[in-house]
């Protein structure tokens, strides 16, 4: 294995070697310091003339009499069944303080995209004890379904949240995990992870990836990779039901601006390299079911939009590649409602594929659309209050209205530790739904309104002592009219 001293230059966290023989893309590199340590690297382009090394630690140290030695193999991470329980770093070492992972298999991370062919088409679904997402905006197996946030709401709240009561409804004898990658989070984040996963034991059927703020950009680009390439051992592998959560992956994609403006790229929209549309699909396509495998692999990236601007290219891309989205919104989080998600401006495009008799209930998808309609036409009406007030409003709109408060009082709200079964979400939804007039309620049939509806209760019978009484004059017997002018 020959070792290079002809580093032309360094450039941020990149090293540009010269003079050396073929080297294949992906390639690992050691880089040899003065001091006698070794850095790790990976080949980011080559040419004739030139490689280009990303060092994994930072370049910090490196000068052009470092020797760098290329490995000929590309980043692998050791995989097993023995990885649930584990926390790792972002480059897939132990940080719990546990013994090395015993490796079953050595696997390339960089993985495929699964190919269309081979897909299976998703049919079954994933109970997050949310309300908001399991009633209106399913999340299905082998679904990819972005959570959109802003600066400062709760969206790492709501990842541990479905991190630990995510389940597969009916089906113990099928095993599921979770694979859990933060990329760019601070200390206190991670420490608020790791503690949340073994408070509520968690932990033991996850695999925990954390790249910190102050770990190198570059490993920042493997770290969703490394937790994907384990994914797909344990789903595909392993038969188990995998579910993938990636926060945030606006750390991410910021990672990759900087490593193109080190290579000096030509930049595209708003600086992010030109590519960015084609390396995010990379990470969201290996999510799915493929025909023949038991196991399946469902992901929610998390993408906090920056000036909570959705057509910012993180999630304007993301939303192209992905199959729906959910989105927090920050006039019910000012309202103290918690988990602040909009179901106006939320979509699961697959929900239909997995819910129905069989497998939520029969009067899901109904409900589902009666409470989107009646829920946004209640939203309408406040603008209209603003301008006219509520008392210029008609009788039926003041039910609509009243319906918008409770719809977000009582069925979006709930605590961070709630768990709902789906029976639970759809007999509160029902319930909100009864106090509307049934002829409004036009997304549900009456052979459906009629096994559901919640049955109203009898009007109470008056008792007797509540009879009006006569008064004298409606006593008083009248004289017929004929037996009057007789008389006269």
């Amino acid at each position: 294995m020959k070792e290079y001293r002809t580093i032309a230059e360094i450039s941020g966290p990149l090293v540009f070697v010269e003079k050396t023989e073929a080297v294949g893309y992906g390639e690992l590199v050691h880089i040899s310091l003065a001091d006698g340590t070794t850095k790790r690297g990976q080949v980011l382009d080559t040419s004739k003339d030139m490689v280009v090394v990303q060092v994994f630690e930072g370049t910090a140290g490196i000068d052009k009499s470092s020797g760098v030695k290329f490995l000929g193999e590309t980043v692998k991470i050791n995989v097993s069944k023995d990885m649930l329980g584990r926390i790792l770093s972002g480059s897939g070492e132990p940080i719990d303080g546990g013994p090395p992972i015993i490796p079953e298999k050595r696997i390339e991370i960089t993985g495929a995209a699964i190919n269309p062919w081979a897909r299976d088409s998703p049919s079954e679904w994933i109970q997050t004890g949310i309300s908001t997402i399991d009633g209106m905006n399913t999340l299905v197996r082998g679904q990819k379904l972005p959570v959109f946030s802003g600066s400062g709401l709760p969206h790492n709240e709501i990842a541990l949240q479905i991190a630990r009561q995510a389940k597969v409804v009916g089906k113990e004898e099928e095993e599921f995990a979770v694979v859990f990658a933060a990329m760019g989070i601070t200390h206190e984040e991670a420490q608020q992870f790791i503690k949340d996963f073994e408070r509520t034991g968690a932990l033991k059927r996850a695999v925990i990836f954390l790249n910190l703020a102050d770990d190198p950009a570059i490993e920042r680009l493997i770290t969703p990779r490394m937790a994907l390439t384990s994914a797909e051992y344990l789903a595909f592998e392993q038969d188990m039901h995998i579910l993938v959560i990636l926060t945030d992956m606006t750390n991410y994609c910021e990672a990759l601006r900087q490593i193109g403006a080190a290579r000096e790229e030509v930049p595209g929209r708003r600086g992010y390299p030109g590519y960015l549309y084609t390396d995010l699909a990379t990470i969201y396509e290996r999510a799915g079911r493929i025909k023949g495998k038991k196991g399946s692999i469902t992901q929610i990236p998390i993408i906090s939009m920056p000036d909570d601007d959705i057509t910012h290219p993180i999630p304007d891309l993301s939303a192209y590649i992905t199959e729906g989205q959910q989105v927090l919104d920050r006039n019910l989080h000012r309202k103290g409602i918690y988990p602040p998600l909009n179901p106006l401006d939320s979509l699961s495009r697959l929900m239909r594929l997995g819910i129905g008799e069989g497998l939520t209930r029969g009067d899901h998808d109904q409900v589902a659309n009666q409470l989107y309609a009646a829920y946004a036409e209640g939203n309408d009406l406040r603008g209209l209050v603003a301008i006219v007030g509520k008392e210029s409003l008609s009788e039926r709109d003041r039910k609509f209205l009243e319906f918008a408060e409770m719809f977000e009082n009582e069925f979006i709200r709930q605590g961070r530790d709630e768990e709902r079964g789906i029976e639970e979400t759809l007999k509160i939804a029902w319930r909100l739904l009864s106090t509307l007039p049934k002829g409004v309620l036009v997304k549900i049939d009456r052979e459906t309104m009629e096994k559901y509806y919640p049955k109203e209760q009898a009007a109470p019978k008056k008792e007797p002592s509540e009879k009006k009484e006569e008064t004298p004059v409606e006593k008083k017997k009248v004289t017929p009219v004929k037996e009057r002018v007789v008389k006269e």
